[in-house]
């Protein structure tokens, strides 16, 4: 191991017993094997997936799986220790983590995707190693990316998972300058998608949500065009908005039936519509909603590690901040605060962040 910034020996971690509760950990700080690096936590923010997933009760299986480790997959920081056979970073460089490690020889991991990866190998920060909710997180050097100067910490914990999504499911559906872009859910990812939908030159942009806390916040912040509550008059809302076409493009990032139903019917003929919400399930007539108005449904997961590093790239070129969208901070030993405040759902982005 080369030059270590580490001065502790044991680190506190959170995590998370189920029953929404949140639990403290002493361990020791970890140190940085072959191509590891070792990263002080700067910020850790929590996502939608944990407070489904884990916090509430552990309903994952397989890549969901929650093997009781420190909680957080949305880390960033700045590299404290390296280990033999590193070629990028060294001690002192602030790093964004792809928050998942894969076997690396397949070929999801060679495209980049290691959130699509199948071997027994891959493994979630948060999920099934220890994530960023903690002092120290323990690396792949593979799954860093540089933190340009002028983005935060946070904005790097942020780009981890909520917006590299958003990211990902915009730039799949080729959302531009020639369209309406529909999003249905305006928490921390349809927040995000607002964001990157202006960003890439949406003509407008319209949001709907259960939560009128959630459609202030997100008009206050002059994401969006248009925001109101998603309710029987919500479709014909949108449809007054669009000259009775729809929207060209849509996005779902509630993971609820009902608001999915809304993306596709208020989606245009011809338009695209992508799902990024997890759980939960979706019935719709088929004809009417899909085959008939000839629209294409995308299914969209996190993101790849080029696709993020591109994001990161565009974030800091355009002097773009997710920062924007936290409404909430937390020292870590407020963690069970933070959680319970995330799990309300009424709020923009929670992080936790450190000195």
């Amino acid at each position: 191991m080369t030059e270590s910034l580490v001065t502790e020996k044991t680190m506190t971690g959170v995590v998370l017993p189920g029953n929404s509760t949140v639990a403290f950990r002493e361990q020791p700080v970890p140190i940085p094997g072959h191509g590891q690096v070792l990263v002080r936590m700067k910020a850790s923010s929590i996502c939608g997936s944990d407070i489904r997933a884990i916090y509430r009760e552990h309903l994952g299986v397989g890549d969901e799986a929650y093997r009781g480790v420190i909680a957080g997959h949305e880390p960033c920081g700045q590299i404290a220790a390296v280990g033999p056979g590193c070629k990028r970073f060294v001690a002192g460089d602030r790093v964004v983590l792809y928050h998942i490690s894969g076997c690396g020889v397949c070929e999801d991991c060679s495209g980049g995707y290691m959130i699509s990866c199948h071997s027994s190998h891959r493994a979630a920060y948060g999920w099934q190693r220890d994530g960023g909710h903690a002092q120290y997180l323990l690396a792949e050097e593979n799954t860093c990316i540089a933190l340009p100067d002028n983005l935060t910490y946070v904005d790097g914990a942020l780009v981890a998972c909520g917006f590299g999504t958003a990211w990902e499911a915009l730039t799949r559906i080729k959302v531009d300058g020639r369209d309406r872009l529909l999003i249905t859910g305006l928490g921390p990812v349809g927040l995000a998608a607002a964001m990157l939908g202006k960003a890439l030159g949406a003509a407008q942009v319209i949001g709907v949500d259960t939560s009128q806390d959630r459609i202030d916040l997100a008009k206050s912040l002059g994401l969006v065009d248009e925001a109101f509550l998603s309710d029987a008059d919500a479709l014909g809302k949108i449809k007054a908005l669009t000259g009775g076409k729809g929207c060209e493009a849509s996005i779902d990032c509630s993971g609820a039936n009902p608001a999915r139903k809304l993306a596709l019917a208020g989606t245009r003929q011809w338009g695209r519509c992508v799902f990024v919400g997890e759980g939960g399930t979706i019935d719709f007539d088929v004809s009417p909603f899909l085959i008939h108005p000839q629209i294409t449904l995308f299914g969209s997961w996190v993101t790849s590690l080029p696709h993020m590093e591109e994001l990161v790239e565009r974030l800091s070129r355009w002097d773009l901040h997710p920062e924007k969208t936290v409404t909430h901070r937390f020292s870590l030993d407020q963690a069970a605060e933070a959680y319970d405040v995330a799990d309300k759902g009424q709020s923009g982005k929670v992080v936790i962040v450190s000195e």
